[in-house]
C-alpha cells in the first residue's frame, strides 16, 4: 500500500492550491474596504467601460477608433496612424496625440502602447478603483497566481499517479489505483474549467460592481451606438475589415515601412 503515500501527497498539494485560488477569488469578489459603488449606469462613460471591459489597451483603441470617426485621425490597413486634427479635445486623446513624432506618422501598435501606459488611463484606473467598480491589481495577479498553482498540482497528481503505478503492489490493482487518483484529477480539471468559464464571461479589470454596469450598458447599446461595442467587446465589434486590419495588424506580424496614405 505505498501507493497511498503518493495518494496522499497529490491530495495535499491540490487541496491547498484550491485553497489558494478560492481564497483570491473571494477577495477579488470583495469591494476593498472604504470604496464607493454608487455609481450610476448612466454616469458610466465609454471610457470607463473600455477598462472596466478590457482594461487600458481597449481604452486605446477606443480612443483611436473614436477619433477615426470623426476624420480626425486616419488608420490605414498597413498598420499606420496619421493625424489629421492634432488638437485633443480630452486626456485621452492627447495622450493619443502625444504618442506621435514631427512627422504625424506611427504604427498602430506604438500608439496603443503608449496610451495604455499614459497617466490619463492610470488616473482613470484609479478613479473606478475608488469607485469600487475596478478589482484590485493585487487581487487580480492573486487569481491568476491561484489558477497557476492549480495547473502544477494537476501535474502533481499525475505524476504521482504514474509513481503509484510504478510501484508493485500485489494486493493492488492497475484499475483500483487509477480509479483513487481519477477523483483529485477531477477535482483539479473542474476548478480549472470553472475559473475558465468565469475569467472568459467577465472581465478581469472589473469588480462584481462595476460587471453588473457593464451588463446594464450593454442592455442599452443599440441606443448608445457602435463605439459601446467596442468599449464593451473590443476589435470583435469593429464590422469594417480594413479598421480591423489597422488595429491588428502589428499583433500578428512586423509593421512594414509606412509609404503614405
Amino acid at each position: 500500500m505505498f501507493w497511498v503515500l503518493f495518494l496522499l501527497l497529490a491530495w495535499a498539494g491540490l487541496l491547498f492550491a484550491c485553497t489558494r485560488l478560492l481564497k483570491a477569488a473571494s477577495e477579488l469578489a470583495e469591494p476593498p474596504p472604504g470604496t464607493d459603488a454608487r455609481h450610476h449606469h448612466d454616469e458610466l462613460s465609454l471610457y470607463e467601460a473600455a477598462y472596466l471591459a478590457g482594461g487600458p489597451e481597449r481604452v486605446a483603441e477606443l480612443t483611436l477608433l473614436s477619433m477615426q470617426r470623426q476624420r480626425r485621425l486616419l488608420l490605414a490597413h498597413t498598420g499606420w496612424a496619421t493625424v489629421v486634427d492634432p488638437v485633443g479635445r480630452d486626456p485621452h486623446e492627447c495622450s493619443v496625440l502625444g504618442a506621435f513624432g514631427p512627422d504625424g506618422q506611427e504604427p498602430v501598435t506604438s500608439v496603443r502602447s503608449a496610451v495604455a501606459r499614459d497617466a490619463a488611463v492610470r488616473a482613470l484606473a484609479e478613479r473606478l478603483g475608488e469607485a469600487g467598480l475596478a478589482s484590485r491589481d493585487e487581487a487580480r495577479q492573486d487569481v491568476e497566481a491561484g489558477v497557476r498553482s492549480v495547473r502544477q498540482a494537476t501535474g502533481l497528481v499525475l505524476g504521482m499517479m504514474v509513481a503509484a503505478l510504478c510501484v508493485p503492489d500485489p494486493g493492488t490493482t492497475t484499475k483500483m489505483i487509477l480509479c483513487w487518483f481519477a477523483l483529485p484529477l477531477i477535482l483539479a480539471l473542474g476548478c480549472l474549467a470553472i475559473a475558465r468559464v468565469e475569467g472568459h464571461g467577465q472581465s478581469g479589470w472589473a469588480s462584481p460592481a462595476g460587471r453588473r454596469l457593464l451588463v446594464e450598458l450593454g442592455r442599452e447599446q443599440g441606443a448608445r451606438g457602435s463605439l459601446t461595442a467596442v468599449a464593451l467587446r473590443g476589435l470583435r465589434a469593429v464590422t469594417d475589415p480594413e479598421l480591423r486590419a489597422a488595429l491588428t495588424y502589428g499583433r500578428r506580424g512586423r509593421i512594414p515601412r509606412q509609404r503614405g496614405h
